[in-house]
């Protein structure tokens, strides 16, 4: 799997139709994931601009600084055939940007980079007054959410990445160990993974195990505690990992173990509604209907997934209120928890990705509760 099957170079041309068919005039396409989704490019966010101009109809061109020209002229953006821009220190790269555009006619709405510094918004807005500003994930989202035959295998790469870091873990966990000192050794497992960088270690044992987000702290973990493990970071080619398992230091609490074994159906009947034309909700509802029934439904009080490719969290969200149908190639997460506060919590998470037959999950670590 090279760049090439990750950022065709058809996908400026489906950019640009998207553009002209959302009735935009252009997208302003600054460093962060909606330009290297588009081009590859990935950029160094700086004060400098760096801005990919997809106009809705002609030639679209890339800003960048004249320091950082190899740089981009080296990236899977050379393959686009756009013009490089490049400007130098005295000049004005958001007037030169205005400029050209205005050569294609005026300028009433532009998408801008869900991911751009205001600084850079508020530039453009002086440059361009009388052009509205919206969000390009409004045009982006259609193409970003539908992941290609090699997208997919990006994220089965990052999944498979990850899942060995999990394999790890047991290893890891003992009592007497701070959740600080075991999020160290699993930091280093996920860059000798093959990830170029680690996103996020949650390691939250016993009480703190009942906050989904709790990132790490110098509690001693006990003897009988659960312990949520949720990991993630980025390949080199830009796609990301994210997985959770529960663990338990010796015998759990009763209590736990009894939830526990709900949280799990929850989750593999979540997995198991996966299938194109059903809903985004209805996957949520797939998974809160069983703990609700087990009398846990206060305590599970988040969606049940996201979105994942080039961001760990992206479009489509599985969440109550979201009726957009599962189409072949949405790539999301199914993630259910059981959170108890005071106590402990849990959670099982895969990335789960839509096939016709159904859905495909690319991670394959235990989902029983792992006792160390």
């Amino acid at each position: 799997m090279t760049s090439s099957d990750l950022y065709p170079v058809s996908r400026l041309a489906a950019v640009q139709e998207a553009t002209a068919k959302a009735g935009l005039d252009a997208l302003l396409l600054t460093p962060g994931p909606d330009l290297r989704y588009v081009s590859g490019y990935d950029a160094k966010p700086l004060e400098r601009l760096t801005c990919l101009v997809v106009p809705a109809s002609g030639e679209a061109y890339m800003m960048v600084p004249r320091l950082e020209l190899p740089a981009a002229q080296a990236s899977p953006a050379s393959r686009l055939g756009l013009e490089f821009v490049a400007w130098d220190e005295t000049d004005d790269p958001y007037a030169v940007a205005a400029a050209r555009l205005g050569r294609v006619g005026k300028v009433g709405k532009v998408g801008l980079a869900d991911r751009m510094w205001a600084m850079s918004s508020l530039r453009f807005r002086e440059v361009l007054p009388e052009a509205e500003q919206v969000l390009a994930g409004s045009v982006l989202r259609e193409l970003r959410m539908r992941k290609s035959p090699a997208e997919t295998a990006a994220l089965r790469e990052a999944g498979q990445a990850i899942d060995s870091v999990h394999r790890q873990v047991p290893e890891l966990l003992r009592a007497g160990r701070t959740e600080r000192e075991v999020a160290r050794d699993i930091a280093e497992a996920i860059l000798a993974s093959g990830h170029q960088t680690v996103d996020f270690v949650i390691v939250a044992s016993g009480p703190n195990g009942a906050s989904p987000h709790h990132d790490v702290s110098d509690r001693v973990i006990q003897a009988g505690e659960p312990v949520v493990v949720d990991i993630g970071g980025q390949l080199h080619n830009g796609y990301c990992s994210d997985s959770t398992r529960t663990y338990s230091v010796g015998e759990p609490p009763a209590e736990f173990a009894a939830y526990y074994e709900v949280l799990r159906q929850a989750q593999e009947a979540a997995c198991a509604a996966v299938r194109p034309g059903v809903s985004c909700e209805s996957i949520d509802a797939a998974a809160r209907e069983i703990i609700a029934e087990a009398g846990y439904g206060e305590y599970f009080i988040h969606r049940t997934g996201h979105g994942i490719g080039i961001e760990t969290h992206e479009e489509p969200y599985i969440v109550s209120g979201n009726g957009e149908p599962l189409e072949p190639g949405f790539a999301f997460s199914v993630e259910p928890g059981i959170y108890l506060p005071g106590r402990h919590g849990a959670r099982i998470e895969d990335i789960v990705v839509c096939a016709e037959s159904g859905g495909e999950r690319m991670n394959d670590t235990p989902r029983e509760l792992v006792i160390v």
